[in-house]
C-alpha cells in the first residue's frame, strides 16, 4: 500500500447488510480498518485467529460474547482476544476504527 492513504480515497465494501468496512493501511502484522455500521443491522458471533481492538467513534451498538455482552458508544474501546467468538447488534447508525493483529487476509 502506499503511505498515507486518505479513508475518503478508499472504496467501501460491503461485509454485511448495513455493515461497509474500509481497510485503510496494513502490513504482514497490523491493519487498520473504518467501518460504518447501520442501525438494525447485526454482526453473528463469528471468530478469527487475529486480536481486534476497536474504538468507536460514534454510535451505540452492542458487542456480544459466549458469555457476555455488554454496549459500548461514542469515545468507548473495546478488545477481543484470537479466536475469542465475538459478534454485535448495531443500536444507532456508527463508525468504529479498528486494529487486526496479525493482517486479516481476508480483508485485503
Amino acid at each position: 500500500m502506499i503511505n498515507p492513504t486518505n479513508i475518503d480515497n478508499v472504496e467501501a465494501v460491503k461485509a454485511l447488510e448495513g455493515i461497509y468496512r474500509k481497510t485503510l493501511m496494513y502490513n504482514d502484522d497490523v491493519m487498520l480498518c473504518f467501518f460504518s455500521l447501520k442501525k438494525g443491522s447485526e454482526i453473528p458471533l463469528h471468530n478469527h485467529v487475529s486480536h481486534q481492538i476497536g474504538y468507536v467513534l460514534k454510535g451505540k451498538f452492542e458487542l456480544i460474547t459466549e458469555n457476555n455482552s455488554f454496549i459500548v458508544r461514542e469515545g468507548d474501546s473495546y478488545v477481543f482476544n484470537s479466536n475469542e467468538k465475538h459478534g454485535a447488534k448495531i443500536l444507532e447508525n456508527s463508525e468504529v476504527i479498528e486494529v487486526f493483529n496479525p493482517t486479516r487476509q481476508d480483508y485485503k
